[in-house]
């Protein structure tokens, strides 16, 4: 089936939507972007990926392209005509069509883009033997607590990985360890702490990253969100990365280092499981209403 996009208020064939050269996320990565996950007809946290798009568009200082029910709306609308079950939805927000000037301009309407892809459910292979991650200097700006879509160093990290046959790049700001290209970062202490970045400007405070807080606490488990080095993550007892398209996925090896075993740790399985019940619990698209 031909999918279908979502261009400034038109529904129109994936493979003829385009959008106008001088728009200023395609001249100066001058947007705001979220991925929802939708998995078995159910978008997951999709209220608190649109709060993370508000608050990435004011920081910007771009104005909300449409108000927040008419969104969902819409973004409901594309899944249903991409007949998506399981798969990723992309919305993105630029600041609009201008000449091309470095200021912002003048009574410019926001850009609204929205896409589908559908993709395999979490493949049982990196829950069984998790993956491997690359360490990189963090060479991003400094407000990665914004989705900008200005994401030039996570696709060159993320390139990084792929030539060094790793997963996903985990960044390092001096001796520390930020978060993924793509990802939240975490490891498990020898007395079972969970331990994460802490929320800032440093990294982006992830969707699955909140919702873990949640479910750790339900499971009595404890979270430390504090800085950790690299030769901390080597000596972890448990690594895993998170993000809305892959939850919780193990990490079992770092660079050269293997972790623990060599195997997915105990915690980390459990909150894996965990999530994915917490998944099975939003509510399927078969209702507009909410």
């Amino acid at each position: 089936m031909p999918r279908i996009a979502y261009v400034n208020g038109a529904y129109i064939a994936h493979r003829h939507a385009s959008v106008h050269i001088e728009d200023r996320g395609y001249q100066f990565a001058d947007g705001a972007y979220e991925v929802v996950h939708t998995y078995r007809g159910r978008l997951i946290d999709e209220l608190r990926h649109l709060e993370r798009l508000e608050r990435s568009l004011n920081e910007l200082s771009i104005a909300r392209p449409m108000a927040p029910q008419a969104m969902r709306l819409v973004m409901r609308e594309v899944v249903r005509r991409n007949r998506m079950t399981t798969g990723l939805l992309y919305i993105q927000v630029t600041r609009g069509v201008a000449p091309r000037d470095h200021r912002f301009p003048q009574r410019v309407k926001p850009a609204l883009v929205m896409t589908a892809r559908s993709i395999p459910e979490f493949p049982p292979e990196m829950r069984d033997d998790g993956v491997k991650v690359l360490t990189i200097p963090d060479i991003r700006w400094a407000r990665c607590d914004i989705k900008s879509v200005a994401l030039l160093p996570n696709i060159l990290g993320k390139q990084a990985a792929a030539m060094a046959n790793a997963y996903e790049a985990w960044m390092v700001d001096g001796e520390e360890i930020t978060e993924g290209s793509s990802s939240n970062a975490w490891i498990v202490t020898a007395n079972n702490t969970l331990v994460t970045q802490p929320t800032g400007h440093q990294i982006l405070a992830g969707i699955t990253r909140r919702a873990i807080f949640s479910l750790a606490e339900e499971l009595g488990f404890t979270i430390e969100e504090r800085a950790f080095t690299v030769s901390e993550s080597y000596q972890a007892k448990e690594a895993f990365m998170s993000n809305s398209s892959h939850f919780v996925t193990p990490v079992t090896q770092i660079d050269d280092t293997v972790i623990g075993n060599g195997k997915p740790g105990t915690l980390t399985l459990e909150l894996h499981h965990r999530y994915v019940r917490f998944m099975d619990d939003f509510e399927p698209l078969a209702s507009l209403n909410g």
